[in-house]
């Protein structure tokens, strides 16, 4: 069977040119959406992955039109790939049922591994040439200025004992966890009791 997937990102833009392109295409089924690409809830993708057999073939208006990132369209044809199904996108001649276009889509997944592996690359050369220098990567030790000061007020109010934890975190607008996180960084000894 073949199914159609249409989508735009706002509720102003119109999916008529997508829908007339998969209605050409011969698709017997379309299932469209207005949705952001970037959001992963997208209930109309998620139906049409339900009822997908092994031998259909999705048609598409465009690649971006079914993955929120490359990474994201290479998980979702790597899917479809397993279990047989196909995929047509339209305006970029590409169709994963010839063996030119499995090539040429492996192709672009093969690039995008190369890209992530350049990156952890260059990350790693960065953090060893900033060690070699006598730097440190991540976040710098201790508190910022703004949460120094708080903490310095949290000591005051918890070692006046007119105040219980929950009420002190509540007045410094700060979690439970964060008061004593702060008291720890003062050195405070931390009762049980409170």
């Amino acid at each position: 069977m073949k199914v159609g997937y249409a989508r735009v990102s706002t509720q102003d833009q119109n999916l008529e040119m997508q829908l007339d392109a998969l209605q050409k295409a011969g698709c017997e089924k379309i299932f469209q959406e207005k949705a952001s690409g970037i959001k992963s809830d997208r209930p109309q993708l998620a139906a049409m992955q339900q009822i997908l057999r092994e031998g259909d073939v999705i048609y598409i208006y465009k690649l971006d039109r079914l993955g929120r990132s490359l990474k994201h369209l290479l998980e979702i044809t790597s899917d479809f790939e397993k279990r047989g199904i196909g995929m047509v996108s339209i305006n970029d001649h590409i169709d994963t049922t010839t063996a030119q276009g499995r090539l040429i889509f492996n192709i672009f997944a093969s690039l995008a591994e190369f890209e992530r592996d350049l990156i952890r690359e260059r990350t790693k050369s960065g953090l060893d040439a900033a060690r070699a220098r006598g730097r440190k990567g991540g976040r710098s030790r201790g508190l910022s200025k703004e949460a120094e000061k708080t903490a310095m007020l949290a000591q005051t109010l918890y070692n006046e004992r007119k105040l219980g934890v929950n009420e002190i975190a509540a007045d410094l607008k700060i979690s439970k966890m964060t008061l004593y996180k702060y008291l720890r960084h003062r050195g405070v000894t931390i009762s049980s009791k409170r």
